[in-house]
């Protein structure tokens, strides 16, 4: 019997004992993390997502993760449900490990640029779900926030130890990595402290989903169908909304990036009113700032991933890349149609 027979039959026996379903058909999901993710079909026809972390993976976590999950859930937000073992446990201890069974989202994500349509209700979802989860506990685990305290001089040291990883394993883009390093360097250099100074002294923190973004959302018909992926941190309001609203994907491919960013906004502050207009200003340079203190995609030099891995991870590198400088482009831009938008019932 080879790996993957195993961890099918592995799967089939943790849902039958812990769960009471009996699988028909296992499929493996390819995922770039240590989690082992599973489609299962059931004989009653059930389609679950079972998920075996890895044996260090803090249990604590996960069940406020999933925990989480159902709290939004519950608040009628499109989640799909979280299964309890037998002892009612979110997460279950088997064969040395921790599980987790829930059931499949419908639709598939969409990672194309988003649609004025798409980017209205991705704003209405996002801001139902915050202030739905402003009443929840305040997760242990709290979201880093690099872009706000981190030393210029660690990034820079970053952009050099990534540049230096990519030359020994002779993976630098095809070249573009060092005149990439070299502008994110520049960049860095130019614009931490301002944009810095122009973000409010106190940001609204409650507990977030913690790890939002388009993968993590279903979508039909410009419609989102359900949203996965939840990771439960306490963190920055605003950075969950500006990461969300200036998605690279869209940014860097549409002409219409900026309109999509407004209607999100505007329709995440129609749903969410509660939430500071200062705050809501502030996304884009939160988001701006998280970019430029990220080197997601130019780190994986040291790891062996397929070409398809690969070609995507330098894909959304490049997405990155193009989406920092149309946003130092249009800063100025974007407070004026900021200010159009008008402070409302929140903080001015």
């Amino acid at each position: 019997m080879d790996s993957t027979d195993w961890e099918a039959e592995l799967t089939a026996d943790v849902l039958e004992d812990q769960y009471g379903f009996t699988a028909s058909a296992v499929e493996p999901v390819p995922t770039s993390t240590e989690t082992t993710v599973r489609r299962v079909l059931t004989d009653e026809g059930r389609r679950l997502v079972v998920k075996k972390y890895r044996a260090t993976a803090r249990q604590d976590t996960l069940r406020i993760a999933l925990d989480m999950s159902e709290y939004c859930r519950a608040a009628q937000l499109p989640v799909p449900q979280v299964h309890p073992d037998v002892d009612g446990d979110l997460v279950t201890i088997a064969q040395g490990h921790a599980w987790s069974v829930t059931d499949e989202a419908p639709d598939l994500v969409s990672t194309s640029a988003m649609t004025l349509t798409l980017a209205e209700h991705i704003g209405t979802t996002l801001g139902r779900m915050h202030r739905v989860l402003a009443a929840y506990p305040l997760p242990e685990r709290v979201q880093q926030s690099r872009w706000r305290t981190e030393p210029v001089e660690h990034a820079l040291a970053q952009c050099d130890a990534v540049l230096h990883r990519a030359l020994r394993h002779r993976r630098v883009h095809g070249g573009h990595l060092i005149s990439d390093l070299d502008q994110r360097r520049e960049d860095l250099h130019r614009h931490t402290h301002r944009l810095r100074q122009q973000l409010p002294e106190n940001l609204i923190e409650h507990a977030l989903h913690a790890h939002m973004s388009r993968t993590h959302l279903m979508v039909a018909a410009d419609t989102v169908t359900g949203i996965v992926g939840f990771h439960g941190a306490t963190g920055i309001t605003a950075w969950e909304l500006g990461r969300t609203a200036f998605d690279p994907r869209t940014v860097a491919t549409s002409p219409a990036w900026a309109a999509c960013a407004l209607a999100m906004l505007a329709a995440y502050r129609e749903e969410n009113p509660t939430l500071p207009f200062s705050d809501l200003q502030a996304c884009t340079r939160i988001a701006l700032l998280d970019l430029l203190f990220g080197l997601h995609g130019a780190t994986t030099a040291e790891h062996e991933l397929s070409a398809v891995a690969q070609a995507n991870s330098q894909l959304h590198w490049s997405q990155r890349q193009t989406t920092i400088q149309r946003l130092l482009d249009h800063l100025d831009d974007l407070d004026d149609a900021f200010a159009a938008l008008g402070p409302g019932t929140g903080r001015p």
